[in-house]
């Protein structure tokens, strides 16, 4: 069973991230990411880059579900944080 510390280092290794915040139960993640990696990027687009980045894990199921709650720019982040 992952823990969302595995699944943060996961989402890591997928784009470089400022900012990730995992929570979860081991089977349900729920994932803040704030990257530069999603400049220029639409929402889609950014969800497919992580998706896409972790369709191994999913495919096995090792990686059981992962909901983004959160995918934003660092200048997008911190105008939602003021």
């Amino acid at each position: 069973m992952l823990t969302p510390e595995q699944v943060k280092d996961m989402i890591e290794a997928v784009t470089p991230c400022e900012y990730v915040e995992v929570e979860g139960d081991g089977h349900h993640f729920f994932a803040q990411i704030v990257s530069s990696g999603f400049e220029g990027k639409a929402r889609l687009a950014r969800h497919r880059l992580i998706k896409d980045g972790l369709a191994d894990k999913l495919a096995s199921n090792e990686l059981h579900a992962l909901s983004i709650t959160v995918a934003a720019t660092p200048t997008e982040w911190a105008a939602k944080q003021a």
